[in-house]
């Protein structure tokens, strides 16, 4: 039998920029629906249950950030994939919505093409399940298995995001290997990114705070990257 269509639930108070993202969304055979407001998408997401979310930063009465916090706080959205849309120029908006827990964002003007690649690229990371190469890795106490898209720290279940996990699998992949910005961001978001290689720097510090055995394996280096202690701290 097919597979339902993924359903994308956009939160968009600028209707015509609504109606366009959920045109193209819907020729290439995902289902979209539209929330203008922070209250209303909160609503549509605990009876539509949306496989990820398109949120604009700039809504009525409840911002895009405090939705995007919300929406992490609750048990049954918590991995939700989420892209921002933002038309603020400041980059400090889009590392506050990275650091809520944002997986991606989309400057406005922007082209609907390029958000249907990213919301297809968090999708494929998503249902990844068939690497013939290596299905599972571990570091120390870290297991990470790729089939199920589980990271478990002594046992225990660590919940991350797309890009938190495609991250943590890179890093894994390529022990001691130093992996530039650029490279990280060409590798895990799937595409030619133009947005600011602090996307990287957020993620990474996201990773070390919800997997504090990684605070002194990943380690930066100066004007480059970061790369990944061969072996796990004993700590």
């Amino acid at each position: 039998m097919p597979l339902a269509p993924k359903k994308v639930l956009i939160v968009e108070d600028e209707a015509d920029i609504a109606q366009l993202v959920k045109l193209y969304l819907e020729k290439e055979g995902f289902h979209a629906s539209i929330a203008q407001t922070g209250a209303e998408a909160l609503a549509l997401m605990k009876s539509g249950h949306p496989d990820l979310l398109i949120l604009d930063l700039m809504l009525p009465e409840m911002d895009g950030l405090e939705v995007c916090k919300k929406v992490r706080n609750a048990p049954d959205t918590a991995l939700l994939p989420i892209i921002m849309l933002t038309a603020k120029a400041e980059e400090s908006d889009t590392i506050v919505g990275l650091e809520l827990g944002a997986d991606d964002y989309v400057a406005k003007p922007f082209s609907p093409k390029a958000l249907i690649a990213r919301v297809k690229a968090l999708f494929r990371r998503l249902e990844r399940t068939d690497d013939p190469k290596q299905l599972s890795f571990s570091f120390g106490p870290l297991v990470m298995e790729l089939s199920r898209h589980e990271v478990t720290v002594k046992g225990k279940e660590v919940a991350l995001t797309a890009k938190e996990f495609g991250l943590l699998e890179h890093l894994l992949r390529h022990p001691g290997r130093v992996l530039t910005r650029d490279v990280l961001l060409n590798a895990i978001w799937g595409y030619d990114y133009y947005g600011t290689t602090r996307t990287v720097d957020v993620h990474v510090r996201r990773l070390k705070m919800k997997i504090p055995l990684l605070d002194d394996a990943i380690i930066s280096v100066k004007s480059l990257g970061y790369k990944l202690s061969d072996h796990a701290s004993e700590k």
